[in-house]
């Protein structure tokens, strides 16, 4: 059994793109060889900001022998398709087949085609350079006079199989032994044998931690070291601790620290700016909680003085970020919101749908009439929906665009506006992602409802819908935060009533699509009957997302739907508990009397049979079994006693009342003969069946329901 050693060595590769191209890589070797025949015992792989690398332990030193047979035409065939046979089978004459006879289909030609093993070391040598050439990178890029492709200028491939090199070229690099270091503590070149020569001299005197895992603990370590020591609390940031584990070989924790002036900032900006622009990680004063003066950066130097000097220079890098950002706060704070949101005019939202201000106006109108449904106050409502925007045209936002809302915010808070505007403003956006929080205060939650109720709207209405994967609009998202934000908030909506008002917030005389139409006529006429309920089943579908993932069943949401209701958290506490029915074994055997009943019917309606109205004659249910009776007793009491929970929304008591349907149905249908030979009787139990359908159709359509 052999071992291999592989090292892609490069330029910079971005953090971003390190652990799936290791993962690439790894896929890439394992299919590769398996295809060739050959066997391992572990194959492991890592990557760094430079390199990726490969170890495979328990490789064989060379791929099985192959013996194949393949089956051709029958002797006596005609000379063509002899001849095809032989082409395939790479024989050039039929006296190299073997003839095998078969006692139902006679005798045949058989090719036995005997391949030889390999040894890995040419198996690899052709494998390598394949998978360097075939590699995929978010972006690539050709350097000299080459034609290969790769994320950044390759500089050395490294391959050794038992301690001795695997020759093989690509582009004019050709393989070796050799690695090399850190660039500052231990640059190389490390001639190596395999993977524990290689660790041994890259992690010793070559200054790499060579994985992901061993960096990233590096990193905790001596954040929890250096907070400890300065009494300080990490802002724990996994995405950014996942790119810095991406940029640094030999990682090296230091805390810097800034002026305490700058904290007059908001704390989203200082975090950002730190974030984004430096790759600083932000803390918090221990005792207060609040952001303190300093900051954590993860260098690529062990510095001889401890990381003093390196901690000063990225002070002053900080420090003249940050002084820009003062800069754009003061500039910003100097202009009213209702002077930044008139600029929103000139900004297109989208051709056909207008301006931004243009949907400012719709949003404001409809969080207005949305805000007592939710409880909130309208000219509140209205205020923040026409400022909530209004940011977007800021110099701080135009820098940092992850903080609109939330830069309109504290503008909001600067200029007077009441907390429940300003927060309203920061909310609106909300939820933008599965673990993003919804807005929970009435203002925020009629403002956010508008703003996506009038995109959804106005994108259905020019026909801009999601299609497969793609939704370049994030209208899935839009949709999915309108549920979560209702059910999240128990808040009680008829959707096709919000959705009539957000269509009529288009107003009439706004830019039209066409030469003559105005928006509002063009919304108008897209939202016909089809239209409202095409997007109804939008909306169904990403509730069955949110359900699902709450451990509900999709065709539970399809049977409750199907009654037309579009209150969805009326929806949500009819599916809950028909799910908890149906979990019991009266849900389960009522389910498969329904079906059954249904299917009776359904066949008597493909012959004709069935008159327009089936109603139960009362005299024969008198004369018929005791079964047929009891039945029809039953059903006239639980379709009495289930009125009362279902208008007061008590739906495990309507399905108590339900649970009393099983046996009676169970019996009758054990008993008695629907397909009675008197017409007048088997018309009246068609009835009968009928009548347990619409019955526990008052609850849900259980033909949707699986099972």
């Amino acid at each position: 059994m052999a071992e291999l050693l592989l090292e892609l060595f490069s330029e910079e590769i971005p953090a971003r793109m390190q652990a799936k191209a290791e993962a690439d890589l790894r896929d890439a070797m394992e299919k590769a060889l398996k295809e060739a025949g050959l066997k391992w015992k572990l194959l492991a792989a890592c990557s760094g900001p430079r390199r990726l690398t490969v170890s495979i332990n328990g490789l064989s030193e060379r791929s099985a022998d192959v013996k194949e047979e393949r089956k051709g035409p029958k002797v006596g065939a005609p000379d063509k398709a002899v001849e095809g046979f032989l082409r395939g089978a790479g024989l050039s004459d039929i006296s190299q087949a073997e003839v095998h006879s078969d006692p139902k289909k006679g005798e045949f030609y058989v090719a036995v085609i005997e391949t030889p093993g390999r040894d890995a070391k040419d198996i690899i040598a052709e494998t390598v350079p394949a998978i360097i050439r075939g590699f995929h990178w978010p972006k690539s890029m050709r350097w000299g006079t080459g034609d290969l492709r790769w994320v950044r200028p390759l500089q050395r491939t490294t391959c050794v199989l038992d301690g001795e090199v695997v020759p093989f070229d690509v582009d004019g690099i050709t393989s070796g032994n050799e690695v090399e270091g850190h660039r500052v503590h231990g640059r190389g070149p490390y001639k190596v044998t395999g993977w524990e020569d290689y660790s041994k001299q890259l992690e010793g005197a070559g200054h790499v931690k060579l994985t992901r895992a061993d960096r990233r603990e590096v990193i905790l370590k001596g954040i929890e070291a250096v907070c400890k020591k300065a009494g300080l609390e990490w802002i724990e940031d996994q995405g950014l601790l996942e790119e810095v584990t991406g940029l640094a070989e030999w990682p090296v924790v230091v805390l810097g620290d800034m002026d305490p002036d700058f904290l007059s900032l908001p704390p989203e900006v200082i975090q950002l700016s730190m974030r984004t622009h430096q790759k600083y990680f932000a803390v918090n004063d221990a005792k207060t909680g609040k952001l303190a003066p300093y900051f954590i950066v993860v260098a690529n130097i062990e510095a001889t003085d401890g990381g003093k000097k390196l901690a000063e220079g990225n002070s002053r890098v900080l420090a003249a970020r940050l002084d820009d950002a003062r800069f754009f706060w003061d500039l910003d704070k100097a202009k009213p919101l209702e002077e930044m949101a008139k600029k929103l005019s000139t900004i297109a939202f989208k051709a056909e749908l207008g301006s931004l201000g243009d949907k400012v106006e719709r949003v404001a109108a409809l969080a207005r009439e949305l805000a007592p449904k939710v409880g909130a106050d309208p000219d509140l409502a209205e205020r923040a929906a026409r400022l909530a925007k209004a940011d977007l045209v800021s110099e701080m936002v135009g820098e940092f665009p992850e903080l609109q809302g939330v830069m309109g915010r504290y503008y909001a808070m600067e200029a007077g506006e009441p907390a429940a505007v300003a927060d309203a403003i920061r909310d609106h956006y909300k939820p933008q992602g599965p673990s993003d929080i919804v807005p929970t205060d009435p203002v925020g939650i009629a403002v956010a409802l508008a703003d996506k109720l009038d995109t959804l709207v106005g994108f259905w209405a020019i026909d801009e819908k999601p299609t497969g994967s793609k939704d370049p609009f994030a209208l899935r998202r839009a949709a999915l935060g309108v549920v979560r934000i209702v059910l999240e908030n128990g808040t009680r909506l008829n959707l096709a009533d919000i959705l009539f008002s957000a269509r009529m917030a288009f107003p009439k005389g706004s830019k039209s699509p066409g030469p003559s139409k105005s928006v509002r006529e063009a919304v108008e006429g897209a939202f016909r009957t089809e239209e409202t309920n095409d997007l109804l089943s939008f909306f169904a579908d990403r509730l069955k997302q949110y359900l699902r993932d709450q451990g509900q069943r999709h065709d539970l949401i399809d049977a409750v739907f199907a009654l037309g209701e579009d209150d969805l958290v009326l929806i949500t506490r009819r599916v809950e508990a028909l799910g908890a029915f149906l979990g019991t074994e009266d849900g389960a055997n009522l389910l498969a009397g329904y079906k059954r009943a249904a299917n009776i019917l359904k066949a008597e309606e493909k012959k004709g049979a069935l008159p327009d109205n089936l109603v139960v004659d009362g005299a024969l249910i008198d004369a018929g079994a005791d079964q047929e009776i009891h039945l029809h007793q039953t059903l006239g009491q639980v379709r009495h006693d289930i009125e009362e929970p279902l208008k007061n929304e008590d739906f495990e008591a309507v399905m108590t009342e339900l649970a009393k349907l099983r046996g009676p149905v169970d019996a009758f249908f054990e008993h008695v003969m629907v397909n009675d030979q008197d017409d007048a009787v088997r018309a009246n139990r068609l009835a009968l069946l009928a009548d347990i359908r619409d019955t526990l159709h008052r609850v849900a359509d259980f033909s949707q329901i699986e099972g």
